[in-house]
């Protein structure tokens, strides 16, 4: 039950979520002002619950020793899962400002009490939680959040029913909390914790950008309700976060982790900060397009200049997966600042590749940004270029299936993947295989394993006689990924798996063993398993954390490995961002319910921060819709 009450006077019981924010919003026509609510606002309660056991396992692979958590669960039981209070406090505009004792709470708060159903009496008045403080927003700002945001967090938060899932789950935010903790305790402000020396790393691709794990972890720890810990990134953000620096930036890095980031913070929480933050961001990237193609350079001065990545063979080049990995974020800052130039950027790169003949109907990895031409006839759907082919189904997606140019341009792409990459082992594994002029380089890496769940997202919105098929290949990419792992000591993935000189899904070569905390295999077996609830693909997550847990987590955070073949561990002394924003909220996914971030309203950038699809009606209010069928 929901209970309300305004200014101590007039109390409102029984009503539903629905019904109470339709009337507020009748008050506030009425000389209130405008009264904002976060999406399933009585639901929000565990997001900002603040639980006093922080048990942890202490797993340190080095030397094997561990400290087991009371609670077989972790941070909270399953019996008290879901039982708290959420107390909003709202500044309305007060009519005579008096005082009311009611509460405590002054003229015009809101405060509201919710306990789910069976929930004990006393938890409703004993649960301790964050106060949340919300200003009143403006019209414009009540009309983009209700054309625009579909509640994420479901029936209840995205519980699983069986007390299994519940358990991997709780142990999921179990090692978000140990990760954030320590990169609390050794890093703070540093862009990602070396777990080994205990300090900061920062990270030259950021350019000067700080906080790469805290911007990177905001919707996680909000998604997770570790509330405290949200507020400590929020307050970060808000005081220490400063983009006026003036080393060079990869454009792709900061626009996935801190633009996707900050937006992705912004549509769950509502924080003005977020929004401030990401349109100041934005205006910063923009001089990268500064070229004779619009094609944008790969790296960007934030302090106003750009020039392109130096050194290496893509020296003069911009590259397929950066420039091609835009899309998402640039679209959602046009709908933030009703400015279009950022659609325009990205709606140029788009007719700029149209334009280009494609061998074999394949996009290659690298492109002049300055005569507009291919720089080689290299093609890979893992790294250089894997996100480009993701942005496309995911743009038609976000469009609310609208944007005909990106569902043309993906479906496309995937015939001619499927005819020249797509191949079959010996043994039987499918696998897509690397294209060098003409010439099958049969390998794949471990970013190329997102492309399960890519096409498994896409499969149902091309031609129906396809779809079946393109599940199907969705499935048996995912099961040789899986198999990569499954065929290491460490049941963990290396970079790059092999198909040739008998290797099958196997890294033979010393420089591939590798394992950096990467999340693409897991991301296929969330998208998989939301897909056909087949159980196996809880089972593999399941497996995959396991192998993380017994590999990767040391005493003082979480960290890659050397040598997934090898039967001593060495550790590459480093907690990436993305393990934060990625690895773990896909686990944490895998084993909620389908409505925690539901895909038919929220698709996910490439460094998984969800982002809101914009109804097909919402641009056009607001008069800036690009024309997708161009």
């Amino acid at each position: 039950m929901i209970s309300k009450t305004l200014a101590g006077k007039t109390s409102f019981v029984g009503l539903r979520l629905p019904q109470t924010f339709l009337f507020l919003l009748f008050l506030g026509s009425l000389g209130f002002g405008a009264l904002f609510f976060l999406p399933e606002t009585s639901r929000l309660k565990r997001i900002f619950q603040h639980n006093s056991d922080n048990s942890a396992v202490i797993t340190d692979s080095m030397n094997g020793q561990s400290a087991q958590p009371s609670s077989p669960i972790g941070l909270i039981g399953a019996a008290r899962f879901d039982i708290g209070v959420l107390r909003i406090q709202s500044q309305l505009s007060s009519s005579n400002g008096k005082q009311t004792n009611n509460n405590k709470e002054s003229q015009g708060t809101i405060s509201m009490e919710h306990t789910s159903e069976g929930d004990a009496a006393d938890d409703k008045v004993h649960t301790r939680g964050v106060v949340v403080s919300i200003r009143a927003r403006s019209p414009v700002r009540v009309k983009l959040r209700n054309c625009m945001l579909k509640p994420p967090y479901g029936a209840n938060y995205g519980k699983p029913s069986d007390p299994e899932s519940l358990q991997r789950r709780e142990k999921v935010k179990e090692m978000m909390k140990f990760a954030w903790d320590n990169y609390k305790r050794y890093a703070w402000g540093e862009n990602e914790l070396r777990p080994l020396s205990k300090n900061g790393n920062d990270g030259r691709t950021f350019g000067g950008l700080r906080g790469a794990s805290i911007v990177d972890s905001l919707d996680t720890l909000y998604i997770m309700g570790l509330g405290e810990e949200y507020q400590e990134a929020k307050e970060w953000v808000e005081n220490n976060l400063n983009f006026n620096v003036g080393g060079e930036a990869s454009l792709f890095e900061v626009n996935i982790r801190y633009v996707g980031g900050l937006l992705s913070a912004y549509y769950l929480t509502g924080e003005e900060v977020f929004k401030r933050k990401v349109v100041e961001l934005g205006k910063n990237l923009l001089p990268a397009f500064n070229t004779p193609t619009g094609i944008p350079h790969g790296v960007v001065n934030l302090a106003g200049d750009s020039r392109r990545w130096s050194g290496g063979d893509l020296g003069r080049s911009s590259v397929l997966a950066e420039f091609g990995t835009l899309h998402l974020e640039f679209v959602h800052l046009s709908e933030l600042t009703n400015d279009p130039i950022y659609t325009e950027k990205v709606m140029n790169i788009r007719k700029h590749l149209n334009q280009l003949d494609k061998p074999r109907g394949l996009y290659p990895n690298a492109l002049n940004p300055v005569s507009g031409n291919w720089e080689q006839h290299y093609v890979s759907i893992g790294a250089l270029g894997d996100s480009f082919y993701e942005y496309l189904i995911k743009s038609y997606l976000m469009s609310d299936r609208t944007d005909e140019v990106a569902k043309r341009m993906y479906y496309a792409a995937l015939e001619a993947i499927e005819n020249n990459l797509v191949q079959r082992s010996p043994g039987g594994l499918i696998y897509v295989a690397e294209w060098r002029g003409g010439i099958l380089d049969h390998r794949m890496g471990h970013l190329a394993c997102f492309s399960g769940g890519m096409i498994g997202i896409g499969a149902e919105h091309g031609s129906p006689e396809t779809r079946q098929h393109q599940l199907d290949l969705a499935a048996n990419i995912t099961h040789t990924c899986h198999e990569s792992y499954r065929r290491t000591p460490t049941k963990l993935g290396p970079e790059v798996f092999r198909f040739d000189d008998g290797a099958e899904a196997t890294a033979p070569r010393v420089n591939e063993r590798h394992y950096i905390l990467r999340p693409e295999v897991v991301e296929s077996y969330m998208y998989m398993w939301r897909l056909t609830h087949d159980p196996k693909y809880r089972e593999w997550g399941w497996e995959a954390l396991e192998a993380l847990e017994q590999h990767c987590r040391l005493a003082t955070g979480f960290s890659g490995i050397i040598d997934v073949y090898g039967h001593i561990i060495q550790h590459d002394n480093l907690q990436q961002s993305f393990f934060l924003a990625e690895t773990l909220k896909y686990l944490y996914l895998l084993f909620s319910d389908d409505d925690l971030l539901p895909l038919k309203d929220w698709v996910f950038n490439t460094e998984a921060h969800p982002l809101p699809v914009i109804p097909r009606n919402c641009s056009q209010e607001r008069g800036h819709r690009p024309n997708w069928t161009h």
